[in-house]
């Protein structure tokens, strides 16, 4: 079993979170007939991933077999055969498709399959080209958050799009230059030929200073304060910095491949951050809602 679930990826759902953000930031997760559909659409986007992420160590496996760490993977490691993960494939695949049945939205469909045709062109060569690899990652990232507005029927503030667009590329840019530093010891990633460490570094501080500035930009902005009733939102702005600049300091300490998932597990600190920002926000747009609900 423990097998399946890496061969899942289980651990990379943490990713699909971000379906969730049109919800959380509309103030309107406690709209029970909109986070249903948000968490039907959420195991539906998760089964898909795990489908994508087998084909992807799949048509990787003889490569991963070479790597330090992806050698230990189900399918490179030969704990789970080729056929067995097929099977597992097309399951997760059915699944996904009984659960969207009952949130069923044409545009959120579509999304869903752009997702797996860019991941699939991804696996199938597109990850070997410069900025196209970074691109089509971050595009998983905006499909997701595009995806939670969609089947919500939520209209999202542009800023934030800027916003998980780059901190999406911070993310990508950051995963390369760890992976570039471990290239010494590897040779499996043929983008990596196409990568300088100072572009890297350069790339992943410009996206980092943008995504902070995006995110400001959103708080300040007049639609968010008229739509809270509340300019508090900005006190915000300092722990998402904090975030971004624990996760930079992870990124360059660590010596792992800087897997966005990895660097967050693995760190308390940044873990706890996150539940801080999180906890800020849910006072911030629901404590009115929370004290009528219990009558306070």
């Amino acid at each position: 079993m423990k097998n399946y679930l890496k061969l899942l990826r289980v651990k990379h759902y943490i990713k699909n979170i971000l379906i969730f953000a049109a919800l959380l930031f509309s103030g309107q997760l406690f709209a029970l007939d909109k986070l249903r559909d948000c968490a039907i659409g959420f195991v539906a986007f998760c089964l898909v991933s795990s489908a994508i992420y087998i084909v992807n160590d799949i048509r990787d496996k003889d490569k991963d077999a070479l790597h330090p760490t992806k050698k230990n993977r189900p399918i490179a490691s030969g704990k789970i055969s080729v056929k067995a993960a097929c099977s597992v494939a097309a399951v997760c695949l059915i699944l996904a498709g009984v659960c969207f049945s009952f949130v069923f939205n044409i545009n959120a469909l579509l999304l869903l399959c752009l997702y797996v045709v860019l991941n699939l062109l991804y696996s199938f060569g597109l990850k070997n080209i410069p900025l196209v690899d970074v691109a089509i990652l971050v595009s998983g990232f905006l499909i997701r958050a595009v995806y939670g507005a969609v089947i919500t029927g939520i209209e999202v503030s542009g800023w934030l799009y800027l916003t998980v667009i780059a901190l999406s590329f911070f993310m990508a840019f950051g995963k390369r230059r760890n992976e570039l530093k471990m290239e010494n010891r590897d040779n499996t990633r043929e983008v990596l030929k196409g990568y300088t460490m100072g572009f890297l570094d350069k790339s992943m501080y410009l996206c980092l200073a943008m995504a902070n500035t995006f995110y400001a930009l959103w708080t300040m902005g007049t639609s968010t304060i008229e739509h809270y009733n509340s300019n508090k939102i900005i006190f915000t702005v300092p722990i998402v910095l904090l975030i971004t600049l624990k996760y930079c300091l992870n990124i360059e300490k660590d010596t792992s491949e800087g897997d966005p998932t990895e660097v967050l597990f693995h760190d308390k600190v940044l873990l706890a951050l996150c539940f801080i920002y999180a906890a800020v926000m849910m006072f911030l747009l629901y404590f009115d809602r929370i004290r009528t609900l219990f009558g306070v």
